[in-house]
């Protein structure tokens, strides 16, 4: 019985009772159950531990791959980087010398009120004529990132080009701090810029102007090609008015005006050309006086001995003698000594002293190329920077260069010993000569600036010959044929010359060189018109009188050492 009541015991409690089921359901033993009591912690399954561990695994992976990327791998780069955010270097602009003509007036200076660059835009004067000398510039540049490729002025023409070192000066260096968001932190200049050079020049801007001006007037009326003019002092050298027809404008080249631009650069008359430096005339009869001083230092003639000019001279033709050789002169002169050769530019009178004729021996090329280099034809003047031609003379060696070994016949020595044939000169070279013929031979070196100390080699030729060509010239002024500057407020002194140009002598280039005042020389110069009308009766001399009027009306000071 015990045995059969112990297994239907332990049947009947195989079931759990409700009431076990819900015995903790009123907490009886009061757990504190925000503290977990009375709770069942079941262990974390070992597959979610590892889970979590590779998760981890890869997220530490990931960063030391990217670290490595960063420090090593691009470590430089960024680091460079980094500090390029921080730190950058601006470059300072320094402004540009100011350009002064001998009074003071600016030609060229700076404009940092308007500008919205990183540097002053250079501003130049409105006077007419100065472009050529004072010239213009090429101004700093960025590139399409807006990084500066070009950071410094370059001087494209005139003064600016030759004494750019001079007015450019130094740009200084800026530091900028910036934080991550680019607002700058702190500025701080490492190197101030250095300010150009003042340059002073020589030149007189308004005398310029007015020189300018008649030889537009003068050119457009009389349908001259261009022209130019110098004016020297001849003591010192310096060049006090200076201009070449057509110009262009150093403003509107400065600016990259491409509309003026390109009508500069497709303009036949070549605007860009400085006419009075690099132009390069046959001088006609501006040679006349070097010839009267060759001849006399020479000895062929006396200054008193006269030749007869009948408006020729004939040479037999050995090849053709029914058809001898003519040499004409201009006109009929009748007979003329050496001042009065000069005077009224008889051409035979100088074929005769040149090349020699009947019984009148003549120096011959080799002293004409002699001479006429001595007082600077044919070499550069030594103007300061500028890449001048050396113009030509014709000589035998040149003829047989250039003419496939044709000889050099006695009509070439006679077209050379009046400014022709294959002559060529520039027309500072003959403001130079003119102003060697009005010292004594001193043999300047011209200067576009202002005080500077005189360069000049002299010439030892005897002073009386000097003395006789001067007189020549004032004697072509009172009487002869360069009356257009006969004036009572100043007395100069001055020599005409035509020079027949083309195939077929169709134009002509239009001469006057001179000096003032006659008794005491102050001033030489030189006008040139260039390539007008064969024929053509309003050139050079008129051109000349009309500024000696202006100087009157508006610089008479230039005329106060005759007072």
């Amino acid at each position: 019985m015990w045995g059969r009541s112990f297994g239907r015991s332990k049947k009947l409690h195989t079931e759990i009772d409700p009431d076990e089921i819900f015995i903790d359901s009123s907490n009886l033993p009061e757990f504190n159950k925000d503290q977990f009591e009375g709770r069942i912690e079941r262990p974390i399954n070992q597959r979610t531990l590892g889970a979590a561990a590779g998760v981890m695994a890869l997220i530490l992976l990931s960063l030391m791959v990217r670290a490595v990327n960063l420090q090593i791998v691009h470590g430089a780069s960024y680091a460079q980087r980094a500090i390029d955010n921080q730190l950058a270097q601006t470059t300072i602009f320094a402004d540009r010398g100011i350009i002064t003509d001998r009074n003071g007036l600016i030609l060229a200076s700076n404009d940092r009120v308007s500008v919205t660059d990183d540097f002053a835009a250079r501003i130049y004067s409105s006077y007419r004529g100065i472009s050529h000398t004072v010239g213009y510039v090429k101004s700093p540049a960025k590139d399409s990132s807006g990084t500066y490729f070009r950071k410094e002025f370059d001087g494209m023409d005139g003064v600016e080009e030759v004494y750019n070192t001079k007015l450019a000066g130094q740009n200084g260096l800026k530091l900028t701090e910036t934080d991550a968001r680019g607002k700058v932190v702190s500025e701080s200049t490492i190197q101030p810029p250095t300010a150009g050079e003042e340059l002073h020049l020589s030149v007189d801007a308004k005398l310029t102007q007015g020189l300018y001006d008649v030889l537009v007037k003068t050119a457009q009326a009389s349908g001259f090609q261009g022209g130019a003019g110098v004016m020297i002092d001849v003591q010192t050298g310096e060049i006090v008015a200076m201009a070449s027809y057509p110009e262009y404008s150093s403003q509107a080249v400065t600016n990259g005006d491409k509309a003026a631009i390109a009508a500069l650069n497709s303009s036949k008359n070549q605007p860009f050309l400085n006419r009075a430096i690099d132009g390069l005339y046959a001088p006609g009869s501006i040679v006349k006086p070097i010839m009267g001083i060759a001849v006399l230092t020479e000895g062929v003639i006396s200054p008193d001995k006269q030749i007869l000019s009948t408006g020729q001279i004939s040479l037999p033709n050995p090849y053709d003698p029914a058809h001898p050789s003519i040499f004409k002169d201009w006109r009929a002169n009748g007979w003329v000594n050496v001042r009065q050769a000069i005077a009224v530019s008889s051409d035979v009178y100088f074929y005769a002293v040149g090349g020699g004729y009947q019984d009148q021996k003549g120096i011959g090329i080799d002293n004409i190329d002699k001479y006429l280099q001595m007082f600077g034809y044919g070499v550069k003047t030594g103007i300061e920077g500028f890449t001048e031609p050396t113009g030509n003379i014709p000589t035998p060696a040149w003829k047989e260069a250039n003419f496939d070994g044709d000889p050099w016949r006695i009509g070439d020595t006679y077209h050379t010993a009046i400014g022709q044939y294959g002559m060529q000169v520039t027309p500072l070279q003959a403001a130079r000569s003119a102003a060697a013929v009005a010292n004594n031979g001193k043999m300047l070196v011209p200067t576009l600036i202002a005080s500077s100390t005189p360069k000049f080699t002299q010439l030892n030729l005897p002073a009386n010959n000097f003395e006789i060509v001067r007189e020549g010239m004032r004697m072509g002024v009172t009487e002869g044929i360069a009356q257009a500057v006969k004036f009572d407020f100043v007395h100069v002194a001055a020599k005409t010359g035509t020079a027949q140009i083309g195939t077929h002598n169709q134009f002509l280039n239009s001469w006057m060189i001179g000096f003032f005042p006659y008794e005491k020389p102050k001033y030489a110069y030189a006008i040139v018109l260039e390539r007008g009308p064969a024929g053509t009766l309003i050139g050079a001399s008129a051109t000349v009188g009309q500024f000696f009027l202006w100087m009157r009306d508006n610089t008479p000071q230039y005329f106060a050492a005759q007072q």
